[in-house]
């Protein structure tokens, strides 16, 4: 089990990061936006810079859904390796089976 505070910050930040997605989806239009006049899409790449680091969906770390751990995550399952095995092996995820040969 990965520890509370970390599972905590993450969720957190996941929070910041739905809160300010539409804001910051707009600013970087802007930002990118060749056809506009340099000074705005100067001014826009500048609110952007001005807003909490932890809104950024790049900050937010995949972490497995039973135990929390960072590593060895699988995205289909959303959870590690280790938790994908213990419930393979369990039956818990319909049409997943142990490889034998």
């Amino acid at each position: 089990m990965a520890k509370k505070s970390a599972v905590e910050r993450n969720k957190k930040v996941e929070r910041m990061v739905k809160r300010y997605a539409a804001k910051r989806s707009r600013l970087k239009e802007i930002a990118e936006d060749k056809k506009l006049p340099p000074e705005e899409r100067f001014a826009a790449s500048l609110k952007l810079a001005e807003m909490p680091r932890n809104s950024s969906a790049t900050r937010v770390h995949n972490r497995c859904e039973v135990t929390g751990r960072p590593k060895g995550f699988y995205r289909r399952f959303r959870v590690s390796r280790i938790a994908l095995r213990e419930l393979a092996s369990d039956g818990k995820i319909p049409g997943m089976v142990k490889a034998s040969w």
